[in-house]
């Protein structure tokens, strides 16, 4: 490509990853390659929802992906006043009762994840060189800039690049390989500590996931409370997140179970001596292994487990808080960087960020093939502290859906929760795009 000014490979084709792939779109003289690990580019899981702020980057895109995805989103009008997000119910007995429901400015856009996965892939330009089935296996990077990156993938095939951007979510080889550079140039605890990252570790919780056919559910009870409004049923130690996707044809199930101890020291530093995951940590459950999680609870649930086929046991595995989200000409967005506990529904929004910020720096007018390592040092200062932060919110929301919160007052719950929640439509991304432009601007040390 004539005129470019560097090469960008991005190891991981999904929302993170083409959410960088197209905001780099506008910067002609960057380069850009995507590198998918399976056999075609798809996503895994079923729903997932994105929160006022994350859309409002996604607007930024253009309008053409900002129509495509409104109407791709399930029940969703645009506002800008306070609507009704979720109803969280206390579930565990008999008759369940609501305790609040959560008002946020803008509505929670909730869609089948492979639509907006399809959306952003379409809206790829020519220029953008696509690959399945490359599996990163490691990389190679030379101390000096201008010898590129080597790539090496499992099928002993191999490519090079300037900037290897690792979007390759929460089992990121990226990341393994980046930890162990990163642990070579420090010593003691500090190189024990980055060692420690290389893998994700399991947070204690596990989610049980389904799709249930609203005509089947609608059959059973016309009038469920699922069918017009998204429902969190809460219980001791377990809690189910419910609502309709696919323009209402489909209800997207999710329960889940928290080991209290595990979810309370999940962020700990040192996590030598904690359990794993016993068994594959992904398998498929019939519907009466799963209704015994959460027996004892109202008969709306039980309406709900009962419409269920079987479903799939996923072990939650989150990133530890790493002591940096880039080293030399290496980045990491979206899971690889900081995977999540799901309980705030961000982790797709925060790979968004990640990929919108690192796409400013990366097109700054200053940032060269030399400067490469300055620009990643804005995106880290300014990304891995707001990620981080939203990663103990989340877990921190998990424990309150679960009876973990400690002393909170069932009736203060609502309260404490929306505080807890509400920098996802309150605040936008402007003023850290504002500051990493200024930062490069002036040059200023980051």
């Amino acid at each position: 490509m004539t005129g470019t000014k560097f090469k960008v490979a991005i190891c991981g084709g999904g929302v993170g990853g083409l959410t960088l792939a197209v905001a780099l779109a506008k910067y002609p003289d960057i380069e850009v390659e995507v590198f998918e690990a399976a056999k075609k580019f798809t996503e895994i899981g079923a729903g997932v929802g994105i929160w006022p702020r994350a859309f409002k980057v996604l607007r930024k895109l253009g309008a053409g992906i900002e129509h495509a995805l409104v109407n791709a989103a399930t029940d969703y009008k645009h506002t800008e006043d306070f609507v009704p997000s979720f109803s969280y119910r206390k579930s565990d007995q008999p008759e369940g009762v609501e305790l609040f429901r959560l008002m946020t400015k803008g509505d929670l856009m909730r869609f089948h994840r492979a639509d907006i996965h399809g959306i952003l892939l379409s809206y790829l330009p020519p220029s953008c060189k696509t690959h399945t089935s490359k599996r990163l296996v490691s990389y190679s990077q030379p101390a000096d800039s201008k010898y590129p990156i080597t790539l090496t993938f499992s099928d002993t095939s191999s490519s090079t690049c300037d900037l290897l951007v690792g979007a390759d979510g929460v089992k990121s080889v990226t990341r393994g390989c980046m930890m162990r550079e990163i642990a070579r140039n420090l010593n003691g605890q500090a190189a024990k500590f980055a060692m420690s990252c290389v893998d994700p570790i399991w947070s204690g919780a596990v989610s049980y996931r389904a799709l249930i056919n609203a005509e089947k559910l609608r059959a059973c009870v016309p009038h469920h409370r699922v069918l017009r409004e998204p429902t969190v049923y809460m219980g001791k130690d377990a809690c189910i997140v419910v609502y309709t996707i696919s323009n209402g044809n489909f209800i997207n199930f999710a329960g889940f179970t928290l080991s209290e101890d595990l979810i309370r020291t999940c962020y700990q530093t040192d996590t030598s001596g904690r359990c794993g995951f016993e068994g594959p940590p992904v398998r498929e459950l019939p519907m009466k292994e799963i209704r015994k999680f959460f027996q004892g609870f109202e008969r709306e649930v039980e309406s709900l487990l009962e419409c269920l086929d079987n479903g799939t046991l996923w072990a939650v595995h989150i990133a530890k808080q790493l002591p940096s989200y880039y080293h030399g000409r290496v980045a990491l967005i979206g899971d690889a960087a900081h995977a999540m506990l799901p309980f705030q529904g961000s982790g797709g929004g925060q790979s968004i960020e990640d990929a919108y910020i690192l796409a400013t720096v990366l097109g700054h007018p200053s940032t060269t093939l030399e400067t490469i390592p300055n620009a990643l040092a804005v995106y880290n200062k300014l990304r891995r502290p707001f990620a981080s932060d939203v990663a103990l919110r989340a877990k921190s929301n998990g424990q309150m859906s679960v009876g973990q919160a400690g002393d909170i007052p069932l009736a203060k719950l609502g309260e404490v929760m929306t505080k807890n929640w509400e920098w996802a439509w309150l605040s936008d991304l402007d003023g850290a795009l504002n500051d990493a432009v200024g930062m490069l601007d002036s040059k200023v040390p980051s």
